[in-house]
């Protein structure tokens, strides 16, 4: 028997779990494969093994295994791997396969430009815009979040627009925002973040202090469930079984 197990990040911030949830649920009922279960990396339960366990419990012998991820770092290239060989020696009979984060779409910038049009910011030439990406070592994350705001710059017609991170890259997000308070009469602050966190509750804050100093600040909507979200990841999700479906053919 077939079945999905969604992995996401996990959060200390129980909301951030409850969004998954709810979007991963939204997902599901898109997909043809009754067999699932919903997991998390890190900060919350349960986890990837345990998610594994519940889904052979239930009979499943075949289990696809999707990254709910935005791009591909370290999370996707080590942690889940490790945890997938960890599954495979408990269950040497259950065959896994691994699907793809969401990558660099151009409907998921769309989902910025609409979290831009929610804000009663104008843009205009007095205006900057900081992308924020949560940041990785992974030297492709800093190509992938460049990309993601040039293409967002064309598409609302953005007169300045830079990119920052929230760790491990450059430039760090505190020091791109103090630089852009000193630089401009309004700064606008998108987060490139799924759903909400710890993360996104340090970017409220940078805000609110600012507001309290008299600058003109906006902060975005993270992700979250809008539409284009749910499609894309049911696009991943089909792309994973139809790769599960082609691999147990070539076993055969």
């Amino acid at each position: 028997m077939k079945a999905v197990l969604y992995v996401s990040h996990g959060s200390r911030k129980n909301q951030a779990k409850e969004e998954a949830i709810h979007l991963l649920t939204q997902v599901q009922r898109r997909i043809d494969c009754e067999l699932f279960h919903i997991c998390f990396l890190e900060l919350a339960d349960p986890d990837v093994l345990e998610g594994i366990r519940r889904l052979v419990e239930k009979g499943a012998d075949k289990i696809v295994i999707i990254p709910v991820l935005l791009l591909s770092a370290g999370h996707y290239f080590k942690d889940i791997p490790s945890e997938m060989e960890k599954a495979k020696v408990i269950y040497p009979d259950i065959s896994i396969t691994y699907g793809q984060t969401l990558g660099v779409q151009e409907r998921i910038t769309d989902v910025l430009v609409d979290r831009l049009k929610e804000l009663p910011a104008e843009l205009d030439e007095t205006t900057n815009v900081l992308l924020v990406g949560r940041g990785s070592r992974n030297p492709a994350t800093k190509t992938s979040i460049e990309s993601i705001a040039g293409t967002l710059k064309e598409k609302s017609s953005i007169p300045h627009i830079q990119t920052c991170y929230l760790a491990a890259l450059s430039p760090p997000f505190t020091e791109a925002f103090e630089e852009s308070l000193r630089n401009y009469s309004k700064t606008i602050v998108v987060p490139y973040l799924w759903f909400t966190g710890l993360l996104f509750d340090s970017l409220e804050e940078s805000v609110r202090d600012a507001r309290d100093n008299g600058d003109h600040v906006y902060l975005a909507s993270y992700l979250n469930d809008h539409p284009n979200m749910i499609h894309s990841l049911v696009d991943r999700v089909n792309q994973a079984l139809k790769k599960g479906m082609e691999e147990e053919e070539g076993v055969r």
